[in-house]
């Protein structure tokens, strides 16, 4: 999302239509910090993303190092679903 101001100043079908309010089981990966991201993803939802200050290394190092790879985003969304269906 390039920009919460102007997603908020949208219409709620629009909103909806990006991201289901009633998805509250959501996998959201924001490839920067993820403050904030918690109210896009529900309370249940998970969040991929930076939880620290950067580090510096090739860039496949460091996506492998802060879970931006697919099997970790799968791993995240399976139990995203597994949590969801018992529910």
């Amino acid at each position: 999302m390039p920009s919460w101001e102007l997603f908020e100043k949208q219409d709620d079908e629009y909103r909806d239509a990006v991201l289901p309010a009633a998805d509250q089981g959501a996998c959201r990966v924001e490839l920067g910090a993820v403050i904030g991201w918690d109210r896009y993803a529900g309370p249940t939802g998970a969040i991929i993303g930076m939880h620290s200050f950067g580090a510096s290394a090739p860039i496949a190092d460091l996506m492998r190092k802060f879970g931006f790879v697919p099997d970790k985003i799968m791993q995240a969304a399976k139990a995203q679903i597994a949590r969801n269906s018992r529910q």
